[in-house]
């Protein structure tokens, strides 16, 4: 078999001497959306920055494709195939979109980037319109749209997201999870730390809950959002009303996470 084309193992980070992280377990593949859920505090954005080199590692390995990337700063892992949209300051405000788009490509080769951006243009259409406007005056619908497309210019294949839905209207929200299964379609992982729980296991291939810094539950985000046990303690609502998903890849089953 072969190994997961991303995968944290064992994961512990924190910041000076506090564990956030206590030893996580994650696991991604192409075509597959992936979401990390849980509570405030529960470590998700600390688990992403740990991922992306952002934070140092005081356990656990990265890997990549099997090849372990620990450690390694971000730049690096973005000229790996590996990039990460923050939930805030994703784009620079005061250059144009067409601006933010060529940074995005500089982790290519010189002779790739037009290429490159031509296509995520393609895939975002709204962006050559609006080629030369700031990015700080888009809504944050499209500024969020504009994060995703500059993370796609250099050409990843795992995408690391940090509540892509957070401040949005229900509308913008629409939009960028139709996006994100557009991005999923075409060949790109997806790993999302995301708040808005019910909305990310209904998209999900794969989910993981996450609480006091240790995984909780994992299995199929469908499976997730029907078991009883993981709609009392993190969604808030019966799981009857929780168990819409749009899933369609996923293995089915649903277990307690394994320390």
């Amino acid at each position: 078999m072969s190994p997961p084309l991303f995968a944290l193992q064992d994961i512990q980070a924190g910041y000076d001497d506090a564990l956030v992280v206590r030893g996580v377990n994650v696991e991604a593949n192409r075509d597959e959306i992936v979401a990390i859920i849980g509570p405030n505090g529960a470590g998700k954005t600390t688990l992403l920055k740990a991922a992306y080199g952002l934070l140092p590692l005081a356990a656990g390995r990265v890997l990549l494709s099997g090849e372990d990337v620990s450690g390694l700063r971000p730049d690096r892992l973005t000229r790996r195939g590996l990039n990460l949209v923050p939930q805030s300051a994703n784009v620079f405000p005061m250059l144009t979109v067409a601006e933010n788009l060529h940074v995005g490509s500089l982790a290519l080769p010189r002779s790739e980037r037009r290429t490159q951006v031509e296509r995520v243009v393609e895939a975002f259409p709204f962006l050559r319109e609006r080629s030369r406007q700031r990015a700080g005056t888009l809504s944050g619908g499209q500024r969020k749209l504009l994060a995703l497309a500059r993370a796609l210019a250099a050409r990843p294949y795992m995408l690391l997201l940090d509540e892509p839905s957070a401040g949005l209207s229900p509308a913008a929200i629409d939009l960028v999870f139709d996006k994100l299964i557009e991005i999923r379609a075409s060949g790109i992982g997806i790993v999302m730390v995301e708040q808005n729980a019910r909305r990310a296991l209904a998209h999900s291939d794969r989910g993981y809950v996450l609480d006091m810094g240790r995984n909780a539950y994992t299995g199929t985000g469908k499976a997730l959002l029907d078991d009883p046990r993981v709609v009392e303690l993190y969604l808030g609502a019966s799981s009857a009303t929780a168990s819409i998903s749009t899933s369609t890849s996923a293995p089915s089953g649903m277990k307690p996470a394994t320390k």
